[in-house]
């Protein structure tokens, strides 16, 4: 299976928590439907991204990157690859090499779906980011380290957030009901 097919596999049996992530999930199959290459850069002026949001295996703090190119702090994520098989492994990957953490309990399925857009991935101008967001678990040791994507990557209590979207507060809460 391609990784093109396991998106449109993986968005076709997700179930949206809400009529609007629902809009989007409808939507990012149309787009993956209609455009071959949707899940690459390439396609332009929207594309799949991936991406997880790693918190401690007590649901007391995320692990979160102050995005080099945004200025903001945000979860792992970013661009499909050629190697990667799944949409998962995107995810996953991302997580590794933006946090520098290989232990990490990943939970399988998506659990947010969230349109952006981006106005620094390119010089086509704006690109929409379809991004699938996942969660993992990080040991309570877990040492993470800065990449060259981040300014910063910092553990957060929940209860002491920095500013963050909307969406990030709505998954940081869903990663914390899974880990109960």
């Amino acid at each position: 299976m391609t990784l093109h097919a396991d998106a449109l596999d993986v968005l076709r049996g997700w179930r949206a928590p809400d009529p609007a992530e629902e809009a989007l999930r409808r939507r990012y199959v149309a787009h993956l439907e209609s455009t071959p290459d949707g899940m690459r850069r390439s396609s332009y002026p929207d594309h799949l991204t991936a991406g997880t949001l790693v918190i401690d295996a007590t649901g007391e703090r995320v692990l979160l990157n102050l995005h080099r190119k945004a200025g903001r702090w945000f979860h792992f994520g970013g661009h499909c690859e050629d190697d990667d098989a799944t949409l998962a492994a995107v995810a996953l990957r991302e997580a590794h090499e933006e946090s520098g953490l290989r232990e990490l309990a990943f939970h399988p399925e998506p659990v947010q779906l969230d349109l952006h857009t981006v106005p620094f991935c390119g010089d086509r101008g704006e690109v929409a980011h379809l991004d699938v967001r996942y969660v993992a678990a990080a040991p309570a040791d877990a040492v993470a380290v800065v990449s060259d994507e981040s300014l910063a990557v910092r553990w957060w209590p929940v209860d002491d957030l920095p500013e963050l979207e909307p969406a990030m507060h709505a998954l940081i809460a869903r990663a914390r009901a899974i880990l109960v």
